[in-house]
């Protein structure tokens, strides 16, 4: 028999009944209202874990928590904070980790998505794009990263982006902040290797969001044409010539989550029908 020295082997929690193999863990997702993180959030309660939704909007989070709740059994708390807010995250996470115990899953979803020829780029598109796409994902990251090491066990899964592997024009101040998501991800990975906590991002291509939809409206202010002609020349990226679903990034970011998963780490996944090879 060989020999295993795997502490996210020896430290993971103890799963569940079959098919709820998170329960007795406790998930956070970032920007859960809606989405990819609402689908985020539905597959991880639907896999047994309690959830911490965090976001700005306390309506539409207290919403999401009451149907998960509801749906899978599952005790869900509920935050309101600036992911970009070194205070307001510190607070936030606070009151989670009372409410539902020690955080062995954060998924950094939370996002936002801005255009502009970079030769007309406002400073302030560009500062806000990497505050929230990157400096949000360091905040809340270091917030976990204590506990996990300490308790020789996490997950910490990065939404990123297509954009995060590739270029696209007049997104340079989004492909900047989701490239470095994607550094910063391989290189905690490494730092965590042998210490039971695994990081991973996952990329997404144009996906049917409403981050996707404003892109579309901004196509068909800006060129006169059709909302299913800019919605067709976004899905035309993808090799599958769709927009990926949210599920199906959900899809991805469960199984990164699951104890089973301890070796896969230090990746940047692409979900985009193969236009990333």
């Amino acid at each position: 028999m060989t020999e295993t020295n795997d502490p996210s082997a020896d430290n993971a929690p103890q799963a569940g009944l079959q098919g709820t193999p998170l329960a007795g863990q406790h998930a956070l997702v970032t920007g859960a209202t809606r989405g990819i993180g609402a689908a985020i959030a539905d597959k991880l309660g639907r896999l047994g874990a309690d959830l911490t939704l965090i976001g700005r909007d306390r309506n539409m989070l207290d919403e999401r928590a009451g149907r998960l709740a509801g749906a899978h059994g599952v005790k869900v708390h509920v935050e309101t904070a600036d992911v970009s807010d070194s205070a307001s995250i510190g607070k936030a996470f606070e009151s989670a980790v009372a409410a539902n115990g020690s955080i062995t899953i954060l998924v950094n979803n939370a996002g936002s998505g801005k255009s502009a020829p970079f030769h007309k780029m406002e400073r302030a598109l560009w500062d806000s794009m990497i505050a929230v796409n990157l400096t949000g994902t360091f905040i809340c990251t270091q917030a976990v990263l204590s506990g996990m090491l300490d308790a020789g066990y996490g997950r910490i899964i990065n939404v990123a982006s297509t954009a995060g592997l590739i270029g696209y024009g007049y997104v340079s101040a989004y492909c900047a902040a989701k490239h470095a998501v994607i550094g910063l991800t391989r290189s905690l990975a490494l730092e965590t290797a042998k210490k039971g906590v695994t990081v991973n991002a996952v990329c997404p291509g144009y996906t049917k969001t409403d981050l996707v939809r404003d892109t579309i409206d901004n196509i068909v202010q800006k060129t006169g044409r059709t909302v299913e002609d800019a919605t067709a020349e976004l899905a035309a990226s993808n090799p599958q010539g769709r927009l990926v679903q949210p599920w199906e990034v959900a899809e991805t970011v469960a199984w990164l989550a699951l104890p089973a998963s301890a070796s896969i780490t230090g990746q940047a996944i692409p979900i985009a029908g193969g236009e990333v090879m």
